[in-house]
């Protein structure tokens, strides 16, 4: 087991979703102790627990809820005794539209639920990470590098919670503690596959074809790749990595 993971947990926020899932097992083949948590899929929660051949716990939460968060956090720290990483992998599935297309209130929505709700996590996360000396890692969006048109909602909220990251990677440090991001390009797993299947979806062929185009590595990605680049950025192996976002994507920023 890396050094890192020995005490306390990985706790997983979205640990129900694709790519969190993946990262819930990555981790646990590690040797790192997971807790995972879901919002509404409970089924997936305890379907991902079962599969999971360690001991997962898992905890339902409301990122948005301030007191949802402060009390989940004691329960996964008392629980395990520390929180060595924070994985926020929850994931949304927005709207693609283009930046005239959106009402005031959807953006609002979205706005609350990302960045307000990444803060909560911070808010309550960080005293627990200071005491294991720990590490952040985010999943965020290659669209940061190249704007994808039609992804605002998902880019806008990413750029300034990168900020937020980079600045906690400053102040910090000094703490030992690290942070750090992974921008993900298309990712064949659970969102993108139902946002292709919807009627009348942004993710056409013509779409297809003009993303492959973009891309250095002429497939999708793999969310185990995502996972693994996750485990070894939470690891000692990338214990002088902090403040950075690294992309999975193929290529396509280039």
């Amino acid at each position: 087991m890396d050094k890192n993971f020995e005490n306390g947990c990985v706790l997983i926020v979205g640990g129900s979703g694709g790519i969190g899932s993946l990262c819930a097992k990555e981790f646990a083949n590690s040797g790192a102790k997971v807790a995972i948590t879901y919002f509404k899929n409970e089924q997936a929660a305890i379907d991902l627990v079962n599969d999971i051949n360690a001991d997962v716990k898992m905890y339902q939460l409301d990122n948005s809820d301030s007191k949802s968060v402060e009390e989940t956090f004691a329960k996964v720290a008392n629980d395990y005794n520390s929180i060595n990483t924070l994985v926020n992998a929850a994931g949304f599935d927005i709207p693609q539209k283009f930046i005239g297309e959106i009402d005031i209130d959807l953006w609002k929505g979205v706005i609350d639920a990302d960045i307000n709700g990444f803060f909560n996590l911070i808010k309550f996360g960080l005293p627990y990470l200071r005491k294991s000396k720990g590490s952040i890692v985010f999943i965020s969006s290659a669209g940061l590098f190249k704007y994808p048109p039609g992804d605002i909602l998902s880019v806008a909220p990413k750029a300034t919670i990168e900020h937020v990251l980079k600045g906690i990677a400053k102040e910090e440090g000094a703490n030992g503690v690290r942070a750090n991001s992974i921008a993900l390009g298309i990712i064949e797993t659970g969102i993108f596959h139902r946002l292709r299947e919807e009627e009348d979806t942004f993710f056409d062929d013509a779409w297809h074809e003009a993303v492959m185009n973009t891309l250095a590595i002429k497939r999708f990605g793999l969310p185990k790749e995502v996972a693994d680049t996750a485990v070894f950025l939470a690891s000692s192996k990338g214990g002088y990595i902090t403040g950075h976002c690294i992309p999975v994507d193929g290529g396509y920023h280039l």
